[in-house]
């Protein structure tokens, strides 16, 4: 069930919105003073707030401005202000729609499901994100984005071209890679140096990684082939 906050000192309007979202299968929450609506939107986790704009105690534009700055929660704007001016000052203080009085309590409820099937959305995004940024092997985890690796639990820290080597091998387990393919892969076509320079990062891949490096868990050596990492 969706949770809602709704800040606006009208308490007819606040009402008719309350009820109508509690209808739709929302939880709501009800405030009437703007300082009192910051304080609940920062303390507690709404799915969704309604804002009005003129508010006691805290302006409406102020109280979208640190909402926004603490929290990616949609916040719909319903007011009685119909200036293009004041439209535009909410949605770039953050505001994710802006609604003028009167309104239809239908079609509130029904752009706020809108707005929630977006964040919902947006949001699975960017949990799939982080998780491809992370690779996760056993003991072994490898955080793409921030070139980290910890195994075990213990952060080991790798040169560029040793996490490079890394990454790619993580990146496409239980496959066999010549020397000659890691050579160019990692060291590029032209690069200058002994293919030899291969096995060197390997063992030192497995001296950082490895319980025992040798008897490998992770790196395995195919007589003849290659290298692969294996899961």
């Amino acid at each position: 069930m969706a949770r809602l906050l709704i800040i606006e000192d009208e308490t007819t309007i606040a009402e008719l919105e309350r009820d109508y979202f509690e209808l739709n299968g929302f939880s709501v929450d009800l405030c009437h003073h703007g300082a009192e609506g910051l304080d609940l939107a920062l303390r507690t986790e709404y799915d969704l707030i309604i804002l009005d704009l003129q508010l006691p105690g805290m302006d409406g534009f102020e109280l979208c401005r640190l909402i926004r700055e603490a929290k990616e929660v949609p916040i719909l704007i319903i007011s009685a202000k119909k200036e293009e001016i004041d439209k535009l000052r909410a949605f770039h203080l953050g505001a994710d729609d802006y609604i003028t009085k009167p309104f239809s309590p239908s079609e509130i409820v029904a752009r706020a499901k809108a707005h929630l099937t977006r964040y919902e959305r947006l949001l699975g995004k960017q949990a799939r994100a982080r998780q491809d940024e992370t690779i996760r092997i056993r003991g072994l985890v490898i955080d793409k984005a921030s070139r980290r690796v910890y195994v075990s639990d213990t952060e080991v820290v790798f040169t560029s071209r040793e996490f490079a080597l890394l990454e790619f091998l993580a990146t496409h387990p239980n496959r066999v890679f010549s020397k000659e393919e890691l050579f160019e892969r990692i060291w590029g076509m032209d690069a200058n140096g002994d293919i030899a320079t291969v096995t060197v990062h390997i063992r030192r891949l497995r001296e950082k990684m490895e319980p025992d490096p040798s008897n490998p868990q992770y790196i395995e050596t195919v007589w003849g082939a290659g290298y692969r990492l294996t899961v």
